[in-house]
């Protein structure tokens, strides 16, 4: 995979469109969880978010260790980053369930109580889960980002 896009590196890149899918993909999982007539219309585009999300999570992390080889260490973020696959995971295959189960009930009977029960509190765990992480993530990655510049600076003044 290459490393920069056009002579910029390319986990910034990567790194925007999964700090926004990623929050995006678990507000419209809790929205559709709770506003269940919404489902027949958004629940398609909720899992294709979700799904493109969880592809570009591991993109992110691999670009993120194209650029950690040329910049050094940065703490946390790479583990926290490397976490982040595990906690979009589930949210995209409830995503995706929620569409099936949709898609389903349009053709025959609907969801059973305890299954739907279940499937919503799933969907508020993994979603509040990952919204929690991919916040950890970001702020481990900018304090790496401002802390490597702000060393950078500090020895251009010295210099």
């Amino acid at each position: 995979m290459p490393s920069s896009f056009n002579g910029l590196p390319l986990h910034p890149l990567v790194v925007h469109a999964v700090v926004v899918l990623v929050p995006l993909a678990v507000v419209w999982l809790l929205v559709l969880t709770f506003v269940p007539r919404w489902r027949d219309r958004y629940a398609g585009l909720g899992a294709l978010i979700a799904l493109v999300a969880l592809v570009l999570t591991p993109v992110a992390s691999e670009t993120g260790e194209s650029l950690q080889a040329q910049i050094g260490p940065v703490g946390e973020h790479a583990e926290l980053g490397d976490q982040l696959k595990f906690f979009v995971f589930p949210v995209a295959a409830l995503a995706v369930t929620l569409w099936w189960v949709t898609r389903r009930a349009r053709s025959g009977p609907a969801l059973a109580r305890p299954l739907a029960l279940t499937l919503a509190v799933l969907s508020v765990v993994a979603s509040l889960a990952t919204g929690w992480q991919v916040y950890r993530v970001g702020d481990s990655g900018a304090r790496a980002v401002w802390q490597h510049s702000t060393s950078q600076l500090s020895s251009v003044g010295k210099g």
